[in-house]
């Protein structure tokens, strides 16, 4: 159904929500794909949606030699369709901001997840750069944390993530797709949004729940 990263992201911009894919994935014994749902995107219209490239925070108990440690690095590594996941330090600073989405941007990447905050929050909509995190708060983390590694697996919450994954996000939650499952996941997906059509159809012309449900099979 697709051959790229390119057609498959615009079929499930198009055509997919966390919540019919999730659905799948506890269908098919994923249940624990969904990351906390206290992050949340800046603007209840953001869709992030790419590959992950999973970055790991941790706290620096003094000042370190290094300001930021390999964020400037992890930053200038990002690939065209990727998206910045971090997390791993304490929520008391802020893990993103205008300048790092300015760069993302440049480098084509589609999106930034932090199980942490970030700031800059008015520049960050008006760029439109798809952000999702725990809320907006200024403090810098160059004297409280910093990148440690990135590019490594990492698991956040109950969610263990490899780069690669396929990260999808819409104002319902962010959840990771096992680059393993991708396909078997998507199919699924696509099929189940294509009956949910049908049964809204169905109800809005009269159907009981109970027949849809029995006809179609979804709810």
């Amino acid at each position: 159904m697709w051959n790229d990263d390119e057609v498959l992201f615009a079929m499930m911009r198009q055509k997919l929500f966390t919540a019919v894919v999730g659905d799948v994935m506890d269908r098919l014994g994923f249940l624990h794909q969904f990351l906390p749902p206290s992050i949340r995107p800046l603007r209840d219209d953001m869709v992030v949606l790419g590959r992950a490239m999973p970055v790991l925070e941790i706290d620096s108990n003094t000042q370190p030699s290094k300001p930021f440690g390999l964020m400037l690095e992890a930053l200038d590594s990002l690939r065209k369709g990727e998206v910045y996941l971090a997390s791993g330090g304490s929520p008391n600073y802020a893990l993103w901001g205008e300048l790092m989405s300015t760069r993302a941007m440049q480098l084509g990447a589609t999106g930034a997840v932090m199980m942490g905050y970030s700031r800059d929050t008015p520049q960050i909509r008006a760029l439109g750069f798809p952000t999702f995190s725990m809320g907006s708060y200024a403090q810098d983390q160059a004297p409280r944390g910093h990148v440690a590694d990135f590019r490594v697996p990492m698991r956040i919450g109950e969610v263990a993530i490899e780069p690669g994954d396929i990260v999808f996000g819409d104002v319902d939650g962010v959840l990771v797709i096992p680059r393993k499952a991708e396909t078997e996941v998507l199919t699924l997906a696509l099929e189940k949004a294509e009956k949910e059509d049908l049964v809204r159809t169905a109800i809005e012309n009269g159907m009981s729940t109970v027949e849809a449900f029995a006809t179609f099979g979804v709810m």
